[in-house]
């Protein structure tokens, strides 16, 4: 959410903003909304101020005994009461109108993101580990021999329609192996708390996390009414919600592990084979509130947090910073994080670390008591993936493969594997 008073205060900024992100300018509108409802409180207020002076001259009349008097100040204050009431609503309905307006506006980049207008237009920051070169044509995670009869989508496509998977055996392990190795990883080595999150959350989570009301197409709502996460994030960041923690709460570092659910609303045709894409997935979450002055510092450290695992898993990956016309609505820097799969022969995105500033804890009302006692301020919020469970064994499987359509797996695995490295060509681990 955007702050009002730093639009009237600079429309011109606000507006270049847009126009980094490919918008067209919108302070006009948005000032003249903004003008529209200040002018209604204030007569409202003047109407109400008029409203009581009439009724504590009631008072005297009635004292006085003037009749005449005491009925036409009755009348007044009746009149003046409806009036107030009808002012008041316009203003409360222009007042709507502002937030909504508001909340439909992207954040506005950070000055050092690169402008662009899609992902061809990303910049490419750092480089780990050599694409495996394979004496065979890599085969894609789904044709692995070890793996197909694993990775059941007809009998998902039974169940539950397009766009799920049953997953079952060794992989099935395999997965579940790499959830716990994630989340391990950030709490035993990344100083993260560990949190079990509920996968269900109301109108007002996905709110404040920018979700709502722009993308709600985007997610699954059930007939009660709450929402299936699209990720963690949602419930762990507005855990803050309408808090004032102390300055010395700061840090908060939390990382959940829960399935996640998206329509991919637009998405049709797109990256529709293999489990690459799915509406129901596992993602192990990295969410920080923190300090606005550790902001970018604290998306730098969750950066190296998500690229640490794929090393840990001896995964060639790549690290991008999105342009101005690639990301996300909320976001005000993000890092992709890009796994090398060679079924595809290219990278692919397994993880976005984005700084969100305070344009979350704006929407959600989330601030911190500074130390030496000054004016409570908000809150700045980051989100990482860390990481998309199923890509991740996607590019396990496909990295690992060899030529008889075994895989040999990563030696991070073993602990949660019994020891076991080889996913057999028959399915089996040993």
């Amino acid at each position: 959410m955007h702050d009002i008073r730093a639009i009237r205060e600079n429309p011109a900024a606000f507006d270049a903003a847009l126009a980094r992100r490919g918008d067209a300018a919108l302070s006009s509108d948005i000032l003249a909304l903004d003008e529209a409802r200040r002018a209604k409180i204030l007569a409202s207020e003047t109407a109400q101020a008029d409203q009581n002076k009439a009724a504590k001259a009631i008072g005297a009349a009635k004292a006085k005994g003037d009749e005449e008097e005491f009925q036409r100040l009755r009348a007044e204050v009746a009149e003046k009461k409806s009036e107030v009431a009808a002012m008041q609503a316009e203003a409360k309905e222009l007042d709507a109108k502002l937030t909504d307006m508001l909340a439909r506006i992207p954040n506005a980049p950070a000055e050092d993101v690169p402008q662009g207008a899609d992902e061809d237009d990303n910049v490419e920051i750092n480089r780990w580990g050599t694409p495996v070169e394979l004496a065979f044509e890599a085969k894609e995670h789904f044709e692995i021999k070890g793996v197909s009869a694993a990775m059941d989508f007809e009998t998902a496509a039974k169940v539950s329609g397009a766009r799920f998977v049953f997953l079952k055996g060794a992989v099935a392990r395999i997965h579940r192996a790499l959830a716990q190795f994630m989340v391990d990883t950030h709490v035993d080595k990344n100083g993260l708390t560990e949190v079990n999150s509920p996968v269900l959350v109301r109108d007002e989570a996905m709110y404040g996390t920018d979700k709502l009301p722009k993308f709600g197409e985007d997610s699954y709502q059930t007939t009660g009414g709450e929402w299936l996460v699209p990720t963690s994030e949602v419930p762990l960041t507005y855990s803050v919600a309408g808090d004032v923690l102390d300055e010395s709460d700061l840090p908060l570092r939390m990382t959940s592990h829960t399935l996640c659910f998206r329509s991919e609303a637009g998405s049709a045709g797109r990256d529709t084979s293999g489990m690459l894409r799915q509406h129901q997935f596992e993602k192990v979450e990295m969410v920080s509130v923190v300090h606005p002055e550790s902001s970018d510092d604290e998306q730098k450290r969750m950066l190296r947090c998500a690229e640490g695992i794929l090393e840990a898993l001896n995964i060639p990956y790549r690290t991008v910073v999105l342009c101005t016309g690639d990301m996300g609505f909320g976001a005000r820097r993000t890092f992709d994080i890009e796994a090398w799969l060679p079924g595809q022969n290219t990278y692919r995105e397994i993880s976005s670390v984005s700084t969100t500033g305070e344009f979350q804890a704006r929407r959600m009302n989330a601030r911190f008591k500074p130390a030496d006692g000054g004016k409570p301020a908000f809150v700045h919020t980051l989100n990482g993936s860390g990481l998309a469970v199923g890509r991740c064994l996607i590019a396990v499987l496909e990295n690992g493969q060899k030529e008889d359509g075994s895989v040999e797996l990563p030696e991070a695995l073993a602990p949660y594997l019994g020891g076991k490295r080889i996913l057999g060509a028959d399915g089996v681990l040993s």
